[in-house]
């Protein structure tokens, strides 16, 4: 009984009749207007599941679903690529020249405050180790230079980096084919299959298992490349889309609490995951139907802390939340200061490396 009353939203939603609410269109390029502002949100979204509640909380199931945050980047993630690649399309050259020049770029934005941050964070621990061999030297270097921890050891302190420089590296000959050959956008199902396949098929399961939280987020990452097209030709969608968002999230935010207030670690995480895709686009279309009806405070600060959302990323875990753990302050005094220190912090690594930028190609 517990659980059940999680679902009487979702029949609720469906019982009301559609030719009552009409809806004006939804124009899907505001999710690319409201992109800095749905940026922000993800990162609020990701401190707030970071700061953890012990698992006998009653809002344990709910905090969980900040994790949907790291999705709601990807999905966005996959929007910008496309027309990031779309710009480059009719540039002379090589498909292999366009490749290395997309990905050239991608490493200026990201890779200046990655090396900032995982140089000290890596690197202390490893002055304070008793003794070091070339090998330990060769570690370091490869935690500093591509996070390499992650994909040997499931080291999952900055996961989302090396996660994101790889997609990166698959994403251009991906959308190549989708410019092509529009068919080949049915290919997203290859790594819902590949999820199946790392969980169950054992070989493959002692194999790449360990980066479950990598293959399992692919899929949205892909899903953000296909709608790209739709919204940088500035389509509308049929308002029905609102209602549709709403019923979907109805449906998969109280089954994804459900499963982590009750089920928590009892099944694999990739199939809650697989929740994640429809709850993170549906809320998604909700906020960027909400956005413009906000505050202009409330989008100006959100978009704030979208532009600083990498070095947000980086930043707040390890170097903030951490260390304010051990004062015990309750959920939301350490959510709170854990947000502002880190947003400060961000805010002041984002414009050091900006004007280090600007002097060298000065």
């Amino acid at each position: 009984m517990q659980g059940s009353a999680l679902f009487v939203i979702p029949l609720f939603c469906v019982s009301i009749p559609h030719t009552l609410m009409p809806m004006k269109p939804f124009p899907l390029n505001d999710i690319s207007r409201y992109r800095g502002e749905l940026m922000g949100l993800a990162m609020v979204l990701i401190i707030l599941f970071h700061v953890s509640l012990p698992r006998h909380d009653s809002f344990y199931g709910l905090v969980r679903m900040g994790n949907i945050g790291v999705d709601i980047f990807l999905f966005l993630s996959g929007i910008g690529l496309w027309f990031s690649w779309e710009g480059m399309s009719n540039k002379p050259g090589t498909f292999s020249r366009r490749w290395l020049d997309f990905y050239v770029r991608r490493l200026r934005r990201v890779y200046p405050a990655w090396l900032v941050v995982a140089t000290l964070f890596y690197l202390p621990r490893f002055l304070e180790r008793p003794s070091r061999s070339l090998s330990s030297y060769i570690d370091l270097a490869g935690d500093i230079l591509v996070n390499w921890d992650f994909w040997l050891h499931d080291e999952l302190t900055f996961w989302y980096i090396p996660a994101t420089m790889m997609l990166y590296v698959f994403a251009p000959p991906y959308m190549e084919a989708v410019r092509r050959h529009p068919v080949m956008r049915w290919l997203v199902v290859l790594p819902l299959m590949w999820c199946v396949i790392v969980q169950y098929i054992t070989p493959i399961h002692t194999a790449v298992g360990h980066i479950e939280i990598f293959w399992s987020r692919v899929p949205i990452f892909f899903l953000g490349i296909n709608i790209a097209e739709s919204i940088r030709r500035r389509e509308l969608a049929d308002g029905t889309i609102v209602w549709l968002a709403a019923v979907v999230l109805a449906v998969s935010l109280p089954s994804c609490v459900w499963l982590e207030q009750m089920r928590h670690g009892r099944f694999p995480l990739f199939l809650e995951r697989m929740l994640y895709i429809p709850f993170a686009v549906s809320l998604l279309i909700l906020f960027t139907r909400m956005l413009p009806h906000s505050g202009r405070w409330i989008r100006s600060t959100l978009a704030w802390i979208g532009g600083i959302s990498l070095e947000t990323y980086l930043i707040h875990a390890e170097f903030v939340l951490k260390p304010l753990r051990q004062y015990h302050l309750g959920y939301w005094p350490t959510a709170l200061l854990t947000a502002l220190i880190s947003f400060l912090l961000a805010w002041m690594l984002h414009k050091a490396i900006q004007r280090i930028m600007s002097a060298v190609r000065a």
